[in-house]
Parts: structure tokens; sequence; C-alpha cells
């Protein structure tokens, strides 16, 4: 069975950092594989916010509004990847999820929902004004 682990979320004021972490067990991504991190913020549709692709280039693609703030990186040996958020502002708020690409060739890392397979059950990040 295929589960991912979030942790790292909490109660953070604004300008403040955060590091999630998501690990994945009962699956080992390929290196045509992709990690990704998509939020929820209370009455909006889940959104993409960064993803990675899990081979040696490891391309990374970014949502315009956490571009420079967030950064999403990998450990392929602990089947993990993270997201440090720095700068963080109260519309930053949500519930982030991670999730699995089991794979694909060519292309950068995907940012839709439907190109991911798996997905974890999410960890609330809240930040205050």
């Amino acid at each position: 069975q295929v589960r991912l682990a979030e942790s790292g979320g909490g109660l953070v004021q604004a300008g403040g950092s955060l590091r999630l972490s998501c690990t994945v067990s009962g699956y080992t991504l390929s290196d045509y594989g992709s990690m990704g991190w998509f939020r929820r913020a209370p009455g909006k549709e889940r959104e993409f916010v960064a993803s990675i692709r899990w081979g040696i280039t490891a391309s990374v693609r970014y949502a315009d509004s956490v571009k420079g703030r967030f950064t999403i990186s990998r450990d392929n040996a602990r089947n993990t990847a993270y997201l440090q958020m720095n700068s963080l502002k109260p519309e930053d708020t949500a519930i982030y999820y991670c999730a699995v690409d089991r794979g694909r060739v060519g292309g950068g890392p995907p940012s839709r929902s439907d190109d991911f397979d798996f997905w974890g059950q999410g960890t609330q990040v809240t930040v205050s004004s």
C-alpha cells in the first residue's frame, strides 16, 4: 500500500519559515517520476505549489505566487521531498498536500492535479498577520 506522510506544518507569524517533509512508503519513485506540493486554502480550490523531477536533472517548477520564497528539494535515498517555505504570508495559509507522479518521459515536472497518482492526507499551515 502506498502511503505519503506529510509533516512540518504548524502556526507561524508572517515573515517566518516552515519546512514541510513528505515521505513515501510502499512505493519507490523511478527516475521518470516526480513529487509535488499542492495546497487548499479555506473556501478555495486546490492549487499547485511546486514540483520536482526524481531523475538526475531534478528539474523544478513553481507557482508564480511562491517563486523566490519556497524551495522544493528531494532526498532520493529517503524517498522524501521537502518544501522550504520562507517569508510566509497570511495568504499562504492552507492545507498542504504532497503527491507522487509515477512517471513520464521528457518534459519538466508536472503541475496539474490530474498528473499525480498518489496523494497524502495533508498538513495544516497557518500564517498569522
